[in-house]
């Protein structure tokens, strides 16, 4: 005999280690509903961020580009004094430094350098540099860069925020199969009503409130509420307060009855009046 989950625990709201267990009753159409809003709330945030911490400096930066410029076979034509700054944000600076000489060190989270033959970005995990495209000639001045930036900002916005839609759902559906079966160990071992199917729905709900953190995460980071290294922890925990609710989840899914409770007389047969105690009165 399974215990039926009432209708009322049929998962809507992820936030508790009860809520997410209801998930296990819920259709799959349901969950996925509660992922794409947990998903779109990251993607708002990320899509603010951009929009209001980095795409400021992007466009100072081409404000001060000189009004001829280009990349072409790899060298970038420059005319202007090197070194120099071309945008100084919290988040993000853009300068140019022919030699790569390290003489504007900004403190900045990400300094994106350009060089005479390649660019580097500089963070808190240290310096990637890559050289530039041979084949293509590319515009770094300010007259083809302003038009170009402004009829592709929104594009680049929207494409960001479909990017992070496809990414944490394709994720979660992966996680999910990552996770269900230790869930489904853990329900079997806690003598709960949980079936495979039902353990990879309560994966899937497992991820959604470590999602609603990085979500705020983001939005802290962007007011300026976390410095960098914070941030970094926030990403961590967000992992970890998935992996919390993955294993106490399962012990909030309705316990099956116990064996001794559902045992019968195997000998008895249902129906027959004769293996009725008799009253002694009679």
């Amino acid at each position: 005999m399974i215990l039926p989950v009432p209708a009322k625990l049929k998962g809507w709201q992820p936030l508790t280690p009860s809520g997410v267990a209801a998930f296990a009753a819920a259709s799959a159409g349901r969950l996925f509903l509660v992922q794409f809003a947990a998903a779109s709330l990251i993607a708002a945030s990320l899509v603010w961020f951009l929009a209001t911490d980095w795409s400021p400096s992007i466009l100072a930066a081409i404000h001060r580009l000189p009004a001829r410029g280009e990349i072409r076979a790899g060298r970038l034509d420059w005319a202007d004094e090197s070194p120099q700054i071309l945008s100084e944000g919290h988040f993000l600076a853009f300068t140019v430094d022919l030699d790569h000489e390290d003489r504007l060190r900004l403190p900045t989270h990400v300094q994106v350098e350009f060089g005479r033959d390649s660019v580097r970005i500089y963070s808190l995990f240290g310096c990637a540099e890559s050289g530039y495209p041979r084949d293509w000639t590319l515009p770094f001045n300010r007259s083809d860069l302003e038009p170009w930036w402004g009829a592709w900002e929104p594009p680049i916005l929207w494409i960001s925020a479909g990017t992070a839609l496809v990414v944490l759902m394709g994720g979660w559906m992966l996680l999910g199969t990552v996770y269900f079966l230790p869930v489904w160990l853990i329900g079997y071992y806690a003598n709960r009503d949980l079936s495979l199917w039902g353990s990879w729905k309560t994966a899937g709900a497992a991820m959604v409130p470590g999602a609603l953190l990085m979500a705020a995460g983001i939005v802290l980071y962007g007011l300026g509420a976390l410095d960098l290294v914070e941030w970094i922890i926030t990403v961590c925990a967000h992992f970890l307060v998935g992996w919390l609710y993955l294993l106490i989840s399962p012990f909030c899914a309705p316990r099956l009855p116990s064996p001794a409770a559902t045992r019968g007389n195997p000998f008895t047969v249902p129906g027959d009046d004769r293996n009725r105690p008799r009253d002694r009165r009679t």
